[in-house]
């Protein structure tokens, strides 16, 4: 078989030894020029379009310097002076510039429009519409746009989204954590967001459809060709459900370093990211931290204190973000007011409800034996009177009783919650 093997995704920059991610896509060969043509440039806003489609074979994602050039001299400008090879823009040495002009010698955004186009994708771009506004929190490094696959609108479900990652080489426990909150979250309203990947994320984009809820996956490649392959099904059925995105012009292939910056779009993108299972030089521990960085709520689910998988998240969780355990935790942090989580306790039992007063007689019986009634007063703060008549109302309940001048524990009492030896 000819063709060099596509790159594995990074884990961070490395993973936890566990299965590896199959080869990926071989490099892809120029698209074919399609049957019909892109159309002509009819006015400003098509101009600033193919300028920026133009830009994406050129520059590559979170290129900050590029983006300055685009906010300062506009992305029509900087285009133009790439086609023309015109003097290099401030910064960019003779190198970088002739590597620059290289590509955009090759770049043909109606061609890139076209085959978008035939496989039911579209372009947004700062300025439209359909444009999350919380990406330009990026700055210079936000996307020049957004190649975008999938029949929803991405500005209206990204205002109200969560990132879900975590370990490709995740664990049961990991695995079964990512789709029973994203299911949970998708239950409430909220939009599951995620890179598509094999572990963590592909069981948070499974959690999510398979609860008939709203999923968005963030790919470093073109969102015409899946990867990794094997979850070319599952992404498929995303775009149907839900949306694809990414930076990446049609048929461009991932790289290490794209995986990393893919991640500040997830980031960007939501309103918090939560991290099941993570190494410590995991990649999604990279889109917690830009996540908190932003300004958004970095969140992380605890596992075994012995496992390295969750080695990361623990770090994580020492430095500063917060620990959650199910989409309610999730929701209070980055919901609206009065979204809040149900307050955790054991059962309710019938001592639960006594009268206060009576709970603080009751608590200072001794756990064995018997123990007369100025005894359990001192112990109680309260007189020798209210003391005995606490002490007869418990006896009515059944909580204690009276062996000759003293009082005594009954079974019912002493047996705790957990069903285990001790006092209550």
């Amino acid at each position: 078989m000819s063709g060099a093997a596509g790159p594995t995704e990074p884990a961070g920059p490395t993973e936890p030894a566990g299965p590896t991610e199959p080869a990926g896509p071989t490099e892809p060969t120029e698209p074919a020029e399609p049957a019909e043509p892109a159309g002509p440039v009819t006015g400003p806003a098509d101009g600033e379009l193919l300028a920026r489609v133009f830009l994406t074979r050129v520059l590559e994602p979170g290129d900050e310097t590029g983006g300055r050039w685009v906010r300062e001299l506009g992305a029509r400008e900087v285009a133009e002076r790439l086609r023309t090879r015109g003097e290099p823009l401030p910064g960019a040495s003779g190198r970088r510039w002739a590597g620059m002009v290289a590509r955009a010698e090759q770049a043909a955004p109606g061609r890139d429009l076209a085959v978008a186009r035939n496989a039911g994708v579209r372009f947004v771009h700062p300025g439209t519409a359909e444009w999350p506004r919380q990406l330009d929190d990026l700055g210079d490094g936000r996307p020049l746009g957004l190649w975008v696959r999938g029949p929803a609108d991405l500005r209206m479900w990204a205002l109200r989204s969560v990132a879900v990652v975590g370990a490709r080489a995740c664990t049961e426990y990991g695995a079964h954590m990512a789709a029973t909150l994203a299911a949970e979250l998708a239950e409430r309203g909220w939009v599951v967001v995620s890179g598509g990947a094999y572990g963590v994320d592909g069981a948070a984009h499974r959690g999510a459809l398979g609860s008939g809820g709203a999923t968005v996956a963030v790919l470093a490649c073109g969102v015409d060709r899946p990867y990794p392959r094997g979850h070319t099904g599952l992404i498929t059925r995303i775009a149907e459900q839900g949306l694809v995105v990414g930076e990446l012009p049609p048929g461009d292939h991932p790289t290490p370093n794209r995986f990393i910056l893919r991640n500040r779009v997830i980031a960007a993108l939501t309103r918090g990211t939560v991290v099941v299972e993570a190494a410590h030089r995991s990649g999604s521990l990279v889109t917690a931290r830009a996540a908190g960085r932003l300004g958004r709520h970095a969140m992380g689910v605890p596992g075994p204190a012995t496992s390295g998988r969750s080695a990361g998240v623990h770090e994580l969780l020492r430095q500063g973000a917060v620990l959650v355990t199910d989409a309610a935790e999730i929701v209070e942090l980055v919901g609206d007011m009065g979204e809040l989580a149900p307050e955790r306790r054991g059962p309710v039992l019938p001592r639960d409800l006594l009268d206060p007063a009576a709970h603080q007689v009751l608590d200072a019986l001794p756990a064995r034996g018997a123990a007369p009634a100025d005894s359990i007063a001192r112990d109680a703060r309260t007189t020798r009177d209210d003391a005995i008549a606490r002490l007869y109302e418990l006896r009515a309940l059944g909580y204690v009783e009276r062996h000759g001048d003293g009082w005594k524990l009954t079974r019912q009492a002493v047996i705790p919650v957990d069903g285990g030896s001790g006092v209550p």
